[in-house]
């Protein structure tokens, strides 16, 4: 009996062991989907959880294909340590990343090396409502530095700054292109950030800063016409809320808590 059950648990050791070795890339695709709330999903995953490569896309329903959001594949390297807790990532795509980056650390603490990462706007429609209705278009990219990230009693917390640049936006609720670039900057501590946001150029201004607390957002701003705008962007700013009271201008106020 006991060399039974010794057999039975080298057998499912042994196939625990293989499962794990050749763990293929295309379970990834239903793991990220749950982690993001089925919002993103993995496409055309081939190789293994250590070393392969997929393009990111919007988690797509029955027989829908899978849109791709970002340019470009992502393929990646996973060190074997890292089941002993040292981890290490490599993640490259160089039609998406200025550079490739590198995930290193703990089970519970890591640090992830700069770079920045290219977010075409037209992808954005993937992700469902309201972006499908205002189907933005322009170029966005997402830069950061050294970021330190932990995960402590089931919270993440992040320590650094990124930066978003949205270059010639536009929508096709508004005949004017582009509406504008800005920039959306955050400064993060723990589980807190101070979010701003600036008008870099163009005739939709938008500004505002804000916070978020445990991923709860708080933010206050503005949005308004430049001068010689105000008749051709009426339309377009009445959608985007209600006018700012005491202001004799056509200014929106931009409120979220």
């Amino acid at each position: 009996m006991k060399r039974a059950m010794l057999w039975l648990l080298t057998i499912a050791l042994t196939m625990a062991i293989t499962l794990l070795v050749f763990f293929p890339a295309a379970w990834l695709g239903s793991i990220v989907e749950a982690r993001t709330g089925g919002r993103l999903t993995l496409g055309d995953a081939q190789g293994t959880l250590w070393r392969g490569s997929a393009f990111i896309g919007g988690a797509a329903g029955k027989n829908s294909p899978v849109t791709p959001l970002l340019p470009g594949r992502f393929s990646w390297k996973i060190s074997p340590l890292s089941l002993v807790g040292m981890v290490e990532l490599q993640l490259e795509n160089p039609e998406a990343l200025a550079q490739p980056v590198t995930f290193r650390g703990s089970w519970s603490h890591w640090q992830l090396s700069p770079s920045a990462l290219l977010l075409p706007a037209e992808g954005l429609s993937g992700l469902g409502a309201p972006l499908n209705t205002l189907a933005p278009s322009g170029a966005m990219r997402l830069s950061w530095t050294g970021l330190a990230l932990a995960l402590e009693n089931r919270q993440a917390s992040i320590n650094g700054r990124t930066t978003l640049e949205m270059t010639d936006m536009a929508s096709r609720l508004s005949s004017i292109r582009p509406l504008g670039s800005y920039t959306l900057a955050l400064d993060w501590h723990g589980q807190q950030a101070q979010l701003a946001l600036d008008s870099v150029k163009g005739p939709l201004l938008l500004s505002g800063r804000g916070s978020l607390n445990n991923g709860r957002l708080q933010f206050s701003g503005q949005a308004e016409a430049a001068q010689g705008y105000e008749e051709t962007l009426a339309n377009l700013l009445n959608l985007l809320g209600q006018r700012k009271p005491g202001s004799d201008r056509n200014v929106i106020a931009l409120e979220f808590h």
